[in-house]
């Protein structure tokens, strides 16, 4: 099972949702989840895992279904610097147990070019990064998810999911 996760923040709480699908070219989710939590940490520039693993954890801890691979909006490491970024602190968090992939909208300072995934017909690319999997194989099964535009509908769903535009079925 992969799970794809994305949280908004309104104020001090937060809305994490997680879409789960059985395959990369899955259409539709398999399940869709959603956790609140109250009371999270004040956003820290350069330290923005603080705010936002707590958030992921709290979901994770819901979630019933194995998962093969959890997929970020956002980073897993930080341009070329090897620092990690919240995908890194997740696959540190979760004892480097289940494969963290990251997909970014906007390109960190210092993206390596390797990560830039093309899709449809998009000039601007997402960005990828790995912990615990092949960066060419990620590509690959971020490339083939569903979706004629640059976001996979899946990664666009939790993105709806958490900030309410569409409910968890």
């Amino acid at each position: 099972m992969i799970l794809a996760i994305d949280v908004q923040y309104t104020e001090n709480n937060a809305c994490i949702a997680g879409v789960l699908f059985e395959s990369w070219t899955s259409q539709t989710p398999f399940k869709m989840q959603v956790t609140l939590v109250d009371g999270v940490a004040d956003y820290e520039p350069g330290q923005f895992y603080k705010r936002e693993l707590p958030c992921i954890l709290a979901l994770l801890n819901e979630i019933e279904e194995p998962l093969d691979y959890i997929v970020v909006d956002g980073y897993v490491w930080l341009g070329c610097t090897g620092h990690k970024g919240l995908g890194g602190h997740l696959f540190d968090a979760l004892n480097k147990a289940t494969p963290i992939i990251g997909v970014a909208k906007k390109a960190f300072k210092d993206t390596p070019e390797v990560c830039a995934v093309y899709r449809g017909k998009s000039a601007k690319p997402l960005y990828v990064t790995t912990a615990g999997v092949d960066l060419e194989k990620a590509k690959e099964w971020i490339s083939s998810m569903k979706g004629a535009h640059r976001e996979p509908v899946l990664l666009k769903k939790a993105d709806q999911l958490c900030r309410g535009i569409i409910l968890p079925s």
